[in-house]
């Protein structure tokens, strides 16, 4: 039976690498999976990271409908589909994002920004959530080239952070604050311990 896990985080968490450990890990044990990323791995939902990440500014309520919307068609595109046929799916980012970046960060309010969402994913919702932890400087300087929410000032960043750590302790069985100032290794170790 499949599962569906996220890696979550701040900008410069190191969120894309550790998920792309965790499906190495996974596959070696035996199973089916499938990465994805959000915004993204839908040809709707490409375009509209785009736009959220690259484009012009935007109203915080523009940009947490657009978040949304690529949420929903990713769940009934790629995600459902995936678990009715058992596989794994690891996701960079999930709605979790939008309830601490635009909940809390762009001040829309964590339960209304979370509950939008829900209406879209209908269901289709991580089994656990993974928060990659890191001192919002550190993982700020880590940045190449940061994209338009990644450029916002360490204040948001802060915010952002704070958030997902309510989140923990509002659903300590299903979100888990990982110390991502470990060595790599370590990290995908502490997540793996929860998967196997």
């Amino acid at each position: 039976m499949g599962k569906y896990i996220a890696i979550e985080g701040g900008d410069g968490s190191g969120k894309s690498t550790v998920a792309t450990a965790i499906e190495e890990r996974l596959k070696a044990l035996g199973h089916r999976t499938v990465m994805v990323r959000e915004p993204g791995s839908t040809p709707l939902g490409e375009q509209i990271r785009r736009l959220l990440l690259d484009g012009e500014a935007m109203a915080p309520w523009t940009e947490a409908f657009l978040f949304a919307a690529q949420r929903a068609q990713l769940a009934v595109e790629v995600i459902s589909p995936a678990l009715d046929e058992g596989m794994w799916v690891i996701s960079d980012r999930t709605y979790f994002s939008s309830v601490a970046y635009q909940g809390a960060g762009r001040g829309l309010g964590m339960d209304t920004v979370r509950s939008t969402n829900e209406t879209g994913l209908e269901g289709v919702e991580p089994d656990l959530v993974f928060v990659l932890d890191i001192d919002v400087d550190v993982a700020l300087g880590r940045q190449g080239r940061p994209d338009r929410i990644g450029a916002e000032d360490p204040s948001f960043h802060r915010a952002v952070r704070g958030a997902y750590q309510q989140l923990a302790d509002a659903e300590p069985d299903r979100v888990k604050i990982i110390d991502n100032s470990m060595e790599l290794a370590e990290v995908v170790e502490a997540i793996m311990s929860h998967l196997t």
